[in-house]
């Protein structure tokens, strides 16, 4: 697909997902470098690709405080229908209060693992980076998991919860290595398709999916990072655009598109930065790289760098939307760690 397309919704607001389907505790199929054909021509791919250029088209311009309503876009507001509520659970009225508990539901979700990464301090040890405490912190996620995404998903789709509970345990990091990379990042991502695909967001809620669920957890995880010193898993050093996020830079620079007055340029200006950094997701990520290194921006990140010489927003995100693909999508050690189930299955696109 072409970086300016839009995809269709995975499920429009009408569709209710299969309630009979299958559900399969994901695993990795990806074992060997010849694998990766089967990954690109899979289900899996096409539906997370279409998932991300969604919500990119979905946030274009829009600040991070951007005032929404949760599953208003797209639907209709007629009053509600005179038969009981029961028999419209897919009214649009009764889909967006779900909706919107969904979203709020995922955002304490993710406090949760805010709180519990102050409940479990850094120890004391010799080696300055992988602190140990983050395996005490991950075990209890390991074992809260089901539990966790049971919070968001609706008793009728309970079978669901085995399934989806495995992507959020891949989205924080590995725990033997200590480290975190566009990998896990990419499972967090997956996480949230799956919930689109189930019927427990919505597409049209991209705005509310990367502003509010997709920002929280990438607070928590600039959280985890730090507290735990967690290394960069596959990191480029001072090739990579970052040394453990993606998907932010994508998102953020949709979000600059025909700004008024900020420039690819700017964002390797500090005051540019301080004061636009709330709205953009973008900066957000400057910011952070500037707060973690030392030394000139043109030697630490000098991707970005490179990329701030960009003339538009619009050429950024493309250009960001290839090197993803390239970079993370079809390099072998990011993908060898994907798990695929029956909702992101690995079989070929079926059209």
């Amino acid at each position: 697909t072409q970086e300016g397309e839009t995809h269709p919704p995975l499920y429009s607001s009408e569709d209710t997902p299969p309630a009979t389907q299958n559900f399969i505790i994901p695993k990795k199929e990806i074992h060997t470098v010849p694998d990766m054909g089967k990954w690109k021509r899979s289900q899996a791919y096409a539906d997370y690709i279409g998932f991300v250029l969604t919500l990119n088209e979905g946030v274009k311009g829009k600040k991070l405080t951007f005032e929404y309503k949760v599953s208003e876009v797209g639907t209709s507001r007629e009053p509600l229908p005179k038969q009981p509520i029961e028999s419209c659970a897919r009214c649009p009225r009764r889909a967006r209060a779900e909706n919107e508990i969904a979203i709020e539901k995922l955002v304490a979700l993710l406090n949760t693992l805010d709180r519990w990464i102050d409940e479990t301090p850094p120890v004391d040890q010799p080696s300055r980076f992988g602190n140990k405490a983050y395996r005490t912190w991950y075990a209890k996620l390991d074992e809260e998991a089901e539990n966790l995404v049971a919070t968001v998903v609706p008793t009728h789709l309970a079978a669901a919860v085995p399934e989806v509970a495995v992507y959020l345990k891949e989205s924080v990091g590995n725990s033997t290595r200590i480290d975190y990379g566009t990998g896990h990042e990419a499972a967090f991502a997956a996480f949230l398709c799956c919930l689109c695909k189930i019927g427990v967001l919505r597409v049209d809620d991209q705005i509310a999916i990367v502003f509010k669920v997709f920002n929280r957890y990438l607070e928590v995880m600039r959280k985890l990072q730090k507290t735990y010193r967690m290394e960069p898993a596959g990191s480029q050093g001072v090739w990579g655009l970052d040394d453990f996020q993606f998907l932010p830079f994508i998102w953020g620079s949709s979000q600059l598109i025909d700004h008024p007055y900020l420039e690819p340029r700017h964002f390797v200006d500090e005051k540019a930065v301080n004061e636009n950094h709330k709205d953009y997701m973008f900066l957000e990520c400057i910011l952070f790289i500037t707060e973690m290194k030392t030394g000139p921006f043109a030697e630490h990140s000098n991707q970005l760098w490179n990329i701030s010489a960009v003339p538009s927003w619009s050429k950024v995100n493309q250009g960001l939307i290839r090197m993803y693909k390239a970079e993370c999508l079809e390099k072998f050690p990011v993908i060898q760690h994907f798990k695929f189930g029956s909702l992101l299955p690995i079989h070929p696109v079926t059209s």
